[in-house]
């Protein structure tokens, strides 16, 4: 039982055994939220109920996780920048518009700097 081989129709998702699944490549504290999610039997207000958090809350740390589990899919790591950002919106410390704001000016910056290179 230790050699695992998943093949999902629409993605083409292939992996060669437990050592390689993209869930590991999560934190600690998103795997307890995949896992709470699987308990709550996929129920969002039930997960927020359990962590104690609003509805809009726990659907944007899932959606975080999501992000994360797509990038680590795809071989990817996710930008630092915008895991920074957020984390503060996520703790109350910046609202959502200035967040995408500084992520837009980051990108800008980032893209000026290929077109000079």
């Amino acid at each position: 039982m230790n050699n695992i081989h998943v093949s999902i129709n629409e993605s083409k998702t292939r992996l060669a055994g437990r050592h390689d699944h993209p869930l590991l490549s999560l934190s600690d504290e998103d795997l307890a939220l995949v896992s709470e999610l699987v308990l709550q039997s996929g129920s969002l207000k039930g997960l927020a109920e359990v962590y104690g958090v609003s509805y809009p809350t726990i659907r944007a740390r899932l959606d975080r996780v999501i992000d994360r589990l797509q990038l680590a899919m795809q071989g990817r790591r996710p930008d630092p920048l915008r895991e920074f950002l957020a984390d503060l919106i996520e703790r109350g410390h910046m609202n959502v518009d200035t967040a995408r704001r500084i992520a837009s000016l980051a990108d800008e910056r980032v893209n000026q700097a290929k077109g000079d290179a």
